[in-house]
């Protein structure tokens, strides 16, 4: 199976000689499952295929906000997405992706009250469609965000939830639809280093924290497994 990745923007420019492009970390996530891979990069003016005829999609995280709106490809992204749930192509959004999908179908994304979600969380299996495997009660995956989906689509379950994030996984009702608030490509080393990248814009309490939580076990590798199967099965 060809996986197409879009990629918004790209791994933060102090970081990017260090953990290469942003789109690896997702071909590394997906390493043992088989997939093939293009890559869409949106900030370098590339253009979106027709949803339609591929075999499946992922749309990764950005440093944009659904709002901001100078952003030439983000009307495009909206009509992809749109195009791409009517047509029933397998789709995943992660952190960014999780909120554009949640946005072009009809619900509410917006900068947090909460602030900064950074580090290790821990989220609650809320409910466990069949397509989410096992039987783990709570999965811990790194996240960096200020966004969150604060009114899922109508189309949306919420199967992952946590008091900071109370919508931080949906289901869509296609069957062919899943998205994540977490980043499960993430290793822990650029875990750490992008919880250290928001020093002066996250309180350092949050900062020591967030370095602290990435003492957990990651569950990052059996969500992916979850993902992979998901985009085989739609």
């Amino acid at each position: 199976m060809k996986l197409t990745l879009i990629q918004p923007t790209d791994v933060p420019a102090p970081l990017r000689d260090r953990f290469g492009a942003y789109h690896l970390m997702f071909e590394r996530m997906f390493g043992a499952e088989g997939f093939a891979f293009e890559t869409i990069k949106l900030s370098e003016g590339q253009k979106l295929p027709d949803p339609a005829g591929l075999e499946a999609t992922l749309i990764m995280g950005s440093a944009a906000g659904v709002y901001d709106t100078h952003y030439e490809w983000m009307a495009p992204l909206r009509d992809y997405i749109r195009a791409a749930y009517a047509a029933r192509t397998p789709m995943v959004g992660i952190c960014f992706g999780h909120q554009i999908m949640a946005d072009a179908l009809g619900g509410d994304v917006r900068k947090s009250d909460k602030g900064w979600g950074l580090g290790r969380h821990v989220y609650g299996v809320r409910s466990r469609p069949a397509q989410l495997g096992g039987d783990l009660p709570e999965f811990a995956i790194a996240c960096s965000h200020q966004d969150q989906v604060i009114t899922p689509p109508g189309e949306a379950e919420t199967f992952l939830a946590s008091d900071f994030t109370p919508h931080a996984g949906l289901l869509y009702r296609n069957g062919a639809a899943i998205s994540l608030q977490p980043h499960p490509e993430f290793a822990d080393d650029y875990t750490l280093a992008l919880a250290e990248l928001r020093r002066g814009k996250a309180p350092d309490e949050l900062i020591e924290q967030a370095i602290a939580s990435v003492s957990r076990q990651s569950d990052s590798a059996e969500i992916a497994g979850y993902l992979a199967a998901f985009l085989r099965r739609a």
